[in-house]
């Protein structure tokens, strides 16, 4: 039953060929785009037309498989003796499988071992694209992140095929990227990768053991690149206020002519940069300004509202950015003893789900907001002419979050006359509002537990020595509020106060 055969199909007759006999034979003789002449037999189409008959370039093995199946499957051989070796080990195996010398794990190992690593990371990059984490598709930024890992990780180190992933040439690769400098998260990250990799080809059935499960991972907590820090209270309402006026203070910045050196063509002059003293001035000037465009004043200032309310949001729950972007005004529960708003699961990095608690002056700005939303929507169905909503939606999202949320938070910083970095090299970003929030619960003498729960941590370590800056806690206050050890006071006196005789 085993054999090899090539498929054949038929095409029309090329320009310029001639009909001639070659070993008794019609043939057509043709030469294609190179200048190659070929020789293939000629035969008629149903309509008449005389058309040429020609084969796939590879070689097909038919054979039984171990379940007494038919099937066929290609020998990627052009050469007909490499074919047919091809099908003397498919028909081998086959036979071992039903004798139990092979496993149909390892037979099915075998179809994959003279594919290129490169296959093998296309057929994965397939998977986390079906894949669902939670009920939420694998992002595209993050499989192109892992596409970029792997292929770097697979050229540095040599490895074409499966077979020659070994772990003592992934640790001198991350030896020599440490000598580069390269951090001991981002060295992680590369690992995860490279790992999660190996363990798919392992439940693929690509792989007997994963070969990288013991690879050591890099001590990233000494070697940590960026350390956040949290934000004092005053930092806080400097940023809050940035936060709220500058949309609108952008629009009111003074003009200055540049030095003569900077000059180029036109460019000839600039707008000052705006300075937490001054905000509020370049807003008045923003509004005597666009007093034409009352419209344009007022989307200014919702936005800044909105701006400020998501940093206090974040200040005031610890939601990470996008937690909070998930959010929705149905997943709000604003009415009762405690408002809270739901996040589901699928949107917690944890994937627990959670109620986080609402203070009441969070959820007043809240309730502003719905109406200044409620306010914008109805102006815009009046303008397209549509019907006007009596209500928001409930999937609508509860904050408009910008695009670049990281350049815009600094420039909030900036405009509050904030360091992104101090003098111990420490800084700010967007998740430094996590920080800062757990900060402050310990500085209000909340309970490590009830702040771990708020911050919604496995472990206490996190909650007091990750997300904790020391430096705002009142370290001097707790020390005096230990038992008074004066040694100026006599030994008989120190007795007497003791005892109380």
């Amino acid at each position: 039953m085993a054999t090899i055969f090539r498929v054949s199909y038929s095409q029309p007759l090329p320009k310029g060929a001639e009909i001639v006999k070659r070993q008794g034979r019609q043939m057509a003789l043709w030469r294609d785009r190179r200048g190659r002449k070929h020789y293939d037999e000629v035969t008629t189409g149903r309509q008449g037309q005389t058309k040429i008959i020609r084969f796939s370039p590879t070689w097909l093995a038919r054979f039984r498989d171990a379940d007494g199946e038919i099937v066929t499957v290609s020998t990627k051989c052009a050469d007909e003796t490499a074919a047919r070796q091809i099908l003397a080990d498919l028909v081998r195996r086959a036979e071992h499988v039903k004798a139990g010398i092979l496993s149909p794990q390892q037979d099915r190992m075998s179809d994959h071992a003279g594919r290129t690593v490169a296959e093998h990371v296309a057929d994965y990059l397939a998977h986390l694209q079906a894949k669902t984490v939670r009920g939420k598709r694998v992002s595209a930024v993050h499989r192109g992140n892992v596409e970029r890992q792997l292929k770097r990780i697979l050229a540095d180190c040599g490895f074409n095929r499966l077979a020659n992933i070994h772990r003592d040439a992934m640790e001198r690769w991350m030896n020599r990227q440490d000598a580069a400098g390269m951090g001991a998260r981002t060295r992680n990250t590369y690992r995860a990768a490279v790992v999660a990799f190996c363990n798919w080809a392992v439940e693929a059935d690509r792989l007997t053991a994963n070969p990288l499960a013991r690879l050591s991972t890099a001590d990233d907590r000494s070697d940590r690149r960026r350390q956040r820090r949290a934000l004092t209270e005053a930092e806080i309402w400097r940023l809050l206020m940035a936060a709220r006026l500058r949309p609108l203070a952008e629009h009111g910045r003074e003009s200055v002519r540049k030095p003569e050196k900077e000059r180029r063509g036109r460019h000839t002059w600039n707008f000052t940069p705006l300075t937490f003293e001054e905000l509020g001035v370049a807003a008045d000037r923003a509004r005597q300004a666009l007093h034409d465009h009352p419209e344009t004043i007022a989307e200014l200032e919702r936005l800044g509202r909105e701006r400020a309310l998501i940093y206090k949001t974040m200040l005031l729950t610890g939601l990470r950015r996008g937690e909070l972007a998930s959010l929705t005004i149905g997943q709000l529960v604003l009415d009762g003893p405690q408002a809270y708003a739901e996040l589901l699961a699928k949107d917690e990095k944890a994937g627990r789900g959670a109620s986080i608690p609402l203070r009441a002056d969070l959820v007043a700005d809240l309730r502003a907001h719905l109406v200044d939303e409620l306010r914008l929507h109805q102006r815009q169905a009046l303008k397209q002419g549509e019907p006007v909503p009596a209500r928001l939606p409930l999937t609508t999202p509860l904050f408009d979050m910008p695009n670049s949320m990281v350049g815009t938070f600094d420039r909030d910083l900036a405009a509050a006359g904030i360091s992104k970095k101090d003098e111990r090299g420490r800084t700010l970003d967007v998740h430094a509002l996590r920080h800062t929030f757990g900060t402050h619960l310990s500085k209000a003498g909340v309970p490590p537990r009830v702040a771990q729960a708020a911050m919604r941590h496995s472990s206490i370590h996190l909650t007091m020595n990750i997300y904790t800056d020391p430096t705002l806690l009142d370290v001097g206050g707790a020390i005096n509020a230990l038992p008074d050890l004066s040694l100026a006071a006599s030994p008989a006196d120190r007795i007497v106060k003791n005892t109380g005789s």
